[in-house]
């Protein structure tokens, strides 16, 4: 059964530190308005449309992630039924050839342990992105894209997607796109919901990273 995405309100007090702490972003606050927060809470799931989404628009990884979930008894396979998908299977639905070895290395370690899914939600957020990357396929953008929208963590800043290195270019004049130092400057005093600080970035352009579930 698929489950349904789940919302988590920001506190009102997130909102209200970001519009104290910084008056750029309290103005894209206030002119964007209150933002819902949807969580897509199936981790398995989140992790191989993570990986199959990858360096494509939302239109084609949409499409694909259909097709593989598609291949599910039900619906979307669970990491049995995929790592006993063949691999001509897997790249008719879509994947290419690295992203099936890396859905299926996703699915050993979650049923071998490896991937410590079950204790994952209760790690530390560098912890998490420590177990994530060790799954070939996932580096620290997917990881922390999973804290944002499958785990829900309010102190999240992505310093290496481009859509928020744009974002603060822009809102603050910058001459360039900000490297990871100034992005973490920059956004120092959004600590410690630096997550809503990332969403209004996101908002700013009127876009989303392809992963955020669909809501």
């Amino acid at each position: 059964m698929t489950r349904r995405a789940a919302r988590r309100d920001f506190p009102p007090e997130a909102m209200e530190h970001l519009r104290r702490a910084d008056p750029v972003l309290g103005a894209v606050i206030d002119r964007e308005g209150p933002l819902e927060q949807t969580l897509e809470p199936d981790l398995w799931w989140s992790l191989v449309d993570a990986i199959c989404s990858q360096q494509l628009s939302v239109k084609a990884a949409a499409t694909i992630v259909g097709r593989v979930a598609a291949l599910g008894s039900g619906t979307r396979p669970g990491p049995a039924e995929l790592l006993a998908e063949s691999d001509e299977s897997l790249r008719a639905a879509g994947l290419s050839g690295a992203k099936t070895r890396y859905v299926k290395d996703l699915a050993a370690r979650w049923l071998d342990g490896r991937l410590r899914h079950d204790t994952l939600p209760s790690l530390p957020d560098e912890e998490v992105i420590a177990e994530l990357t060790q799954v070939k396929g996932i580096g620290v953008w997917t990881a922390e894209m999973i804290l944002i929208f499958t785990l829900g963590r309010p102190d999240v800043l992505p310093v290496d997607d481009l859509g928020i290195r744009a974002a603060a270019q822009r809102l603050y004049g910058l001459p360039e796109r900000p490297g990871k130092a100034e992005l973490l400057a920059l956004g120092e005093p959004w600590r410690p919901w630096r997550t809503l600080a990332s969403r209004y970035l996101w908002r700013s352009l009127h876009n989303t990273p392809a992963i955020a579930p669909a809501g």
